[in-house]
């Protein structure tokens, strides 16, 4: 029979290398969150002194109390930020790391902070409060991005680059209108943003554990003071709702893949083939071995940055889909994602409103390609409608003749003679030529949201109103 030293050695290999001393090891690694919760310090004392002052004020605890517990979190607030303060991993969660020092601090007043809550409404109230802020945070970000890209709209409203579908020249637009597309973009997601601050923006604390309390609390008083426009209304979603975050982190996936396609376009622009822009040596990178390499290093991780978040939203999806009402312990794993997206994603706008801005267009480059391919077909064909009232469908075909031997020419539209378009049908004229250039093709655009320059002024104009 082993003797009891080695059953204990044996346990303790049991449980692995790393928790020596078996599963109390174990629980404290798995159950301990202040590695990252304690991010959240500020709204943590915010919300404990906004619930202190509502206990004095509905009598259930006393005013001297409340002074001593507000004027302690006051002091630890002050020990956090400047590091003074240390924290424990046998004490969990910043909760418990705030209140245990509170009770160093003013002694048994501390106890009395925890009246009328429980750390189910504490941590939805303390998260809450930083997505919140966080949305606001991405909110005036947004906006700064969409400033440089209105300010480089109205630069180029009348530089003319190729339009591509399939990655293929289309038609002729101009890059303002270009830059656009990317405001409509962002607007979006900068009004989903102000959409999610308006659904989350109610108070959990109050509901206590899962049920409420019976302590004569006032929760308007408390939702006001937080800056709510009031409390959650069923305590047991309020403990275990994350939908907020849930939210926050859709957003920012959305956002991060319109960067991801703009960077996308950095990439591919910047190329010696494309050659449609330059970026600064702020932006780029050089190679280790090749002298000529810039690489444009800022957009290449923006693009990649895309899949962490999205890999946060579907990880936080995940933890969520199978929890009965109200709460559990699994929702813990909702902090980190939602912390590295946002990270993610401020440093992914950050850089992107940097690139905008700092990136030299090559007008030249983008005017030659934007007459590549053909791309003002369409425009010849829309004359035949409209100066030889045939169908579309048969101007399509007539068009596509008149290609066809353009490229047999290795030749532009444009640079065929009436006479070859005559032979294609008779009753193409000289006017045709007012069409085939592509400033002529851009500037008939007028329609509403069209590339036309005039029209991509007004569309600043709106966007600039709203900004």
């Amino acid at each position: 029979m082993a003797d009891s030293n080695s059953e204990t050695k044996s346990s303790n290999q049991m449980w692995g290398g790393r928790f020596a001393s078996g599963p109390d090891a174990i629980m404290e690694e798995i159950n301990a969150s202040i590695g990252f919760d304690k991010k959240l310090y500020a709204q943590d004392i915010r919300g404990s002194i906004a619930h202190a002052t509502m206990l004095s004020h509905q009598g259930i605890i006393s005013a001297e109390d409340k002074d001593k517990i507000v004027h302690g979190l006051n002091t630890i607030l002050s020990e956090i930020e400047s590091g003074e303060f240390e924290y424990s991993r046998r004490l969990e969660d910043i909760h418990m790391n705030i209140e245990a020092r509170l009770a160093t601090l003013i002694g048994p007043a501390a106890g009395r902070l925890h009246t009328a809550r429980s750390r189910n409404d504490q941590v939805a109230l303390d998260f809450r409060l930083w997505v919140k802020e966080e949305l606001q945070r991405t909110e005036t970000a947004l906006t700064g991005l969409i400033a440089a890209f209105l300010d480089r709209a109205e630069e180029h409203a009348e530089t003319v680059m190729p339009g591509f579908t399939h990655l293929q020249t289309a038609q002729p637009v101009t890059f303002g209108h270009h830059c656009m597309a990317y405001v409509e973009m962002f607007g979006r997601d900068r009004s989903r943003v102000r959409h999610a601050i308006e659904h989350m923006d109610e108070s959990p604390i109050g509901a206590a554990a899962l049920a409420g309390t019976g302590f004569p609390i006032d929760r308007h008083m408390t939702a006001s003071a937080l800056g709510f426009a009031g409390p959650t209304r069923n305590s047991i979603d309020t403990v275990s709702d994350r939908d907020f975050a849930l939210e926050f982190l859709s957003i920012a996936a959305i956002a991060a893949t319109h960067m991801s396609r703009l960077a996308e376009e950095i990439v591919i622009w910047s190329t010696p083939q494309f050659g449609f822009i330059r970026l600064s040596d702020a932006f780029s990178t050089g190679s280790s071995i090749m002298p000529q390499k810039k690489n444009p290093d800022a957009a290449e991780l923006v693009r990649a940055k895309t899949g962490r978040i999205n890999g946060s939203l579907i990880a936080l999806l995940t933890v969520m889909k199978g929890l009965p009402l109200a709460y559990s312990k699994d929702m813990q794993e909702d902090k980190e994602q939602v912390f590295d997206a946002a990270e993610s994603l401020e440093l992914a706008v950050a850089a992107m409103t940097g690139m905008v801005r700092d990136m030299t267009i090559r007008a030249d480059r983008m005017k030659a390609a934007a007459g590549s391919g053909y791309s003002t077909a369409t425009d010849l064909a829309d004359w035949l409608v409209r100066e030889a009232g045939l169908p579309f469908r048969d101007a399509h075909h007539v068009t596509g003749r008149a290609v066809a031997l353009a490229e047999q020419k290795t030749c532009d539209l444009a640079d065929l003679s009436l006479e070859d378009l005559q032979s294609i049908h008779p009753s193409i004229t000289a006017k045709v030529f007012d069409v085939l250039t592509v400033e002529a093709s851009v500037a008939s655009r007028t329609s509403f949201g069209g590339t036309a320059p005039n029209e991509v002024r007004k569309q600043i104009a709106w966007w600039r109103a709203r900004n």
